[in-house]
């Protein structure tokens, strides 16, 4: 067991201790069991029975996941505990135990070890303006997960996009201070000399056709719907020139993978993201803040406070009663 330290004043490094020390009583006793499917199977689902499901109401006691019957019929309770699962690990939620599913419980227990140790000690960095902090937005590259903090609690959470690994979303701190409505997207040199030129060569009107136009030398996609930035961006001035902002791109939102930017992150619930944070200022509501975003004129606003942001990068994230979510190591 872990004494106590100066980092047990970080609740994400506590959480994911109380978890290693539970890690390492399983793997004392010689790990858990392996879960299989039956054969000519592709899943377990509710309503099947079998040994196999056995194994697998077994496995996910071992890590605290599942506290129903140990008979061998897959019942709501492991349905329950399944979505759970799915959810905390990054999976599409369904209920159905399949391959992936699976290969995820059978990872042994000295990997699973390895991983909490690491993200232990990402967490020992952690700024002491976050893990006190009444008031941040945390990004996790790996869970795809934005969370918005105000007054000490979740105030919202949403899916994000992030880089692909050619273009990676870098881990750094900042403060947000502005939001723009109805944004310009002022397109990187990178990609004007990788994809525009290429594309006008092609097609001479592609400008026009993607909403862009010349400025000063560089393009830029003028406010809209179909603009790449959407219809909000969350600035928070950093020398890596990464921000959050809204997209039209909604159906990316929807993978389990889901590293497909050039480098910034895409929120899912911008508009709900720009409320929230706007919640108590009285120059703004609901409806003024829809019709910023839908103007089609860029408007910037300074916020009345700066609110911490954090882009970081964990591969296990536990909670206070020691179940872990793992998620793939993407770069």
């Amino acid at each position: 067991k872990l004494d106590e330290g100066p980092d047990d004043q970080i609740q994400l490094y506590r959480d994911l201790k109380k978890a290693l020390n539970h890690y390492r009583s399983i793997a004392q006793k010689g790990g858990w069991p392996t879960v299989g499917l039956p054969q000519g199977k592709k899943n377990l689902k509710q309503g099947d029975k079998g040994p196999e499901v056995v194994m697998l109401k077994k496995r996910l006691m071992a890590t605290l996941e599942y506290s129903g019957s140990e008979s061998d019929v897959f019942d709501a309770s492991l349905h329950q505990a399944i979505k759970d699962y799915q959810a905390r690990n990054g999976f599409t939620v369904n209920g159905i135990a399949d391959a992936d599913i699976i290969k995820s419980l059978n990872i042994p227990v000295a990997n699973r070890i390895r991983t909490i140790v690491v993200n232990m000690e990402r967490a020992r960095w952690l700024s002491p303006e976050m893990a006190d902090g009444e008031e941040f937005i945390s990004v996790n590259i790996p869970s795809y997960k934005m969370r918005y903090v105000r007054d000490g609690q979740t105030a919202l959470e949403s899916n994000v996009v992030v880089g692909k690994a050619a273009n990676r979303t870098v881990v750094f701190s900042g403060k947000m201070s502005y939001l723009v409505f109805s944004p310009y997207w002022n397109v990187p040199k990178s990609i004007i000399e990788k994809e525009i030129k290429p594309a006008i060569d092609a097609d001479p009107d592609y400008l026009d056709k993607h909403n862009m136009e010349w400025n000063d030398g560089n393009v830029r996609q003028r406010p809209g719907a179909e603009n790449s930035l959407g219809l909000v961006k969350f600035m928070f001035p950093n020398s890596n020139n990464i921000y959050l902002h809204d997209s039209p791109a909604k159906s990316l939102f929807n993978r389990e993978e889901r590293a497909f930017s050039h480098g910034c992150v895409r929120v899912q619930k911008a508009r709900e993201l720009a409320r929230e944070i706007l919640k108590d200022d009285k120059k703004w509501n609901a409806k003024k803040i829809d019709e910023a975003m839908n103007s089609g004129k860029e408007q910037h606003y300074t916020l009345n406070r700066k609110i911490p942001v954090y882009i970081a990068y964990y591969t296990a994230i536990a909670d206070k009663e020691g179940r872990v979510g793992f998620y793939d190591d993407i770069y």
